[in-house]
């Protein structure tokens, strides 16, 4: 009866075995089952997400059956996501391809340094522009200078005409407005230095053209010829200025007009030039005489409305038969130049 017993218990314990390892090899068989469906669904969701096919997860060693899973196999799993951006950098790129604008502009507007700096900056600009015009204001004026080039083509046409033919000119006063002389292009008696700037380029171009007829082009010649005239402009109106200061002839003629009037011989150089290249010496010496007079008579008229004019309001100032060699003097100077500069040109 013992050993009975004892064979019932034997039996019922290797039962009881048993069912603990089919109870085990089932609970492995599971773990197995829900291992293998994790790695599918998380390397599937991977490709949607990145837009390529995830690499083979390695083999990992499955935990012993029946132990308990003290952390979870995460190692075939997607990468965790970093919820505190300890490495996330201030560029996405998706942004800026889709917005067409550059995410950090906003932050560096935004940061106010940077505004700060920006403002100083831009006072700081404002305030070199401002003494840089201070500067060019205390030797010229630009607005002044504004009103000289202040013309259209209707007044060049004019004025040509009236630098070649100015004996039937007949009215030669300045027209003013309230005080203020009317623009070159509503008064073709104002001066102007748009002719005299244009006459003196192509007075330089006609000399390299006419060098280079004769063979006798270089830089060094052209440049020697456009410094001699622009030197002898120098002169010319320096020489007025201190003629004018030491004769105490008081006039509103400032230093651009003289420029202007001295300037206006170039347009008789050009005529010149281009008959002695055309007819030869004998074409020269025929322009030459025809633009000397035409550019005399032009000065003496123009000079005698602006010098002799402030005689009668000033007492103090010279004689009027001073005002007067003046102006003779400086018209009959502009032949001289005009020989002195258009003569080694024509051969």
């Amino acid at each position: 009866m013992l050993q009975s017993i004892c064979s019932d218990r034997h039996l019922m314990c290797l039962a009881h075995f048993s069912s603990a390892n089919e109870k085990q090899e089932e609970a492995g068989v599971r773990v197995k089952a829900y291992h293998r469906l994790y790695r599918r669904t998380s390397q599937k969701m991977d490709f949607q997400q990145h837009g390529y096919r995830a690499t083979k997860p390695r083999a990992r060693a499955s935990p012993p059956i029946g132990g308990p899973l003290l952390f979870d196999d995460t190692s075939s799993g997607p990468p965790p996501t970093n919820n505190q951006n300890y490495y996330s950098s201030g560029y996405n790129m998706a942004d800026a391809s889709a917005g067409g604008q550059d995410p950090g502009a906003g932050s560096l507007f935004a940061d106010p340094m940077a505004s700060a700096a920006m403002m100083y900056g831009s006072s700081l600009a404002n305030q070199g522009k401002d003494i840089v015009n201070k500067e060019i204001n205390r030797f010229m004026s630009v607005n002044k200078l504004k009103y000289f080039f202040a013309v259209d083509t209707k007044y060049v046409m004019k004025k040509l005409l009236l630098l070649m033919f100015p004996y039937t000119h007949q009215d030669w006063e300045v027209r003013y407005h309230r005080d203020t002389p009317l623009i070159p292009r509503h008064d073709v008696n104002a001066p102007d230095l748009y002719i005299p700037t244009m006459a003196f380029i192509t007075y330089i171009l006609l000399a390299g053209m006419a060098l280079g007829m004769q063979k006798r082009f270089s830089p060094e010649v052209l440049g020697l010829c456009a410094s001699t005239a622009l030197v002898w402009i120098i002169i010319e109106v320096l020489v007025m200025l201190l003629c004018l200061y030491l004769l105490t002839v008081h006039t509103d003629l400032s230093m651009f007009d003289l420029v202007a009037y001295s300037g206006y011989k170039y347009v008789g150089m050009i005529f010149t030039v281009l008959c002695g290249l055309l007819f030869g010496s004998d074409g020269y010496f025929v322009a030459l005489a025809w633009s000397s007079c035409a550019l005399m008579f032009f000065i003496v008229r123009s000079l005698k409305m602006k010098i002799m004019s402030s005689f009668s309001a000033d007492s103090m100032s010279a004689k009027p038969q001073f005002r007067m060699y003046i102006t003779l003097a400086s018209a009959a100077f502009q032949p001289i130049i005009i020989y002195w500069l258009t003569a080694h040109l024509v051969r």
